[in-house]
């Protein structure tokens, strides 16, 4: 990861919102099935004091359905539970991993079997800094 931003609550674009959701592969006229409108702030950022914004990098949390460029929205506020897809700072480097606690021991996690996992011992730093709640990316 090699960009943090901070959200901008200042601004406010609503966009329609259909009632029904989208079959994939047949086509559907939807003019008859706007529901109102939709604010992505209020929709994706719970927490707006608490939320940054992450640019991604690297491949590590592919299996999750995170991928290099995407945007992961992430809370400061949430409690960083077992399996929580969290932003954590080890030994001074950023990274996006699963955090995983078993039998005492404290992990981070990739979600691509090409990566091993980091096994938090004493010798390391960690400091959790939120968890990740959505992920933006282009298709």
């Amino acid at each position: 990861m090699n960009t943090i931003l901070i959200p901008d609550n200042s601004t406010a674009i609503s966009c329609p919102i259909c009632i029904s959701s989208v079959e994939a592969g047949f086509p559907s006229p939807a003019e008859d099935y706007m529901e109102g409108s939709l604010d992505l702030n209020r929709h994706l950022i719970k927490h707006p004091a608490a939320t940054f914004f992450v640019r991604v990098s690297g491949d590590s949390m592919i299996n999750a359905g995170i991928h290099p460029g995407d945007i992961l929205i992430v809370d400061r506020s949430l409690e960083a539970t077992d399996k929580k897809i969290v932003i954590a700072v080890i030994d001074g480097e950023l990274t996006v991993k699963r955090l995983r606690y078993r039998n005492a021991l404290i992990s981070l996690e990739p979600d691509n079997e090409d990566y091993q996992p980091i096994s938090i011992t004493q010798e390391k730093s960690l400091e959790i800094w939120g968890v990740v709640t959505n992920v933006i990316h282009k298709v």
